[in-house]
């Protein structure tokens, strides 16, 4: 999947190389990261929301919004347990979100990344 200036989210198929699925998310998307523990999708964004989504796969829904920053969210990274997000915005904050919980996950279906978690 990538983001870019034109706010859409888009998943292609790696096999064939044609675009699978498209979303509009209203604004300008800076990072995405997947769940470790679920279906679940964060994206970052810049102008004009300058917000961090949660979306369910693949549905694309929209689980959460998360809003603090005032100047584009520039920098995503992943927590090592999966539970959590730092984000960086250009106001010069960082921030910290528990976006993923382990115990809320595990009742739901597990994440696709999920068979990929050791190195062969």
């Amino acid at each position: 999947c990538g983001g870019t200036a034109d706010r859409c989210i888009r998943f292609w198929n790696t096999l064939t190389g044609q675009p699978m699925q498209c979303v509009d998310t209203g604004s300008q998307v800076c990072n995405l990261a997947w769940s470790k523990h679920s279906s679940e999708l964060v994206s970052t964004h810049g102008y004009s929301q300058n917000q961090i989504l949660v979306w369910k796969y693949p549905s694309l829904t929209q689980v959460a919004k998360l809003t603090g920053h005032s100047y584009r969210v520039l920098y995503l990274a992943l927590s090592p347990d999966g539970e959590a997000i730092v984000t960086g915005a250009g106001d010069e904050t960082l921030r910290f979100w528990n976006v993923f919980s382990k115990a809320r996950s595990q009742k739901e279906t597990r994440s696709v990344l999920s068979l990929y978690t050791g190195i062969r």
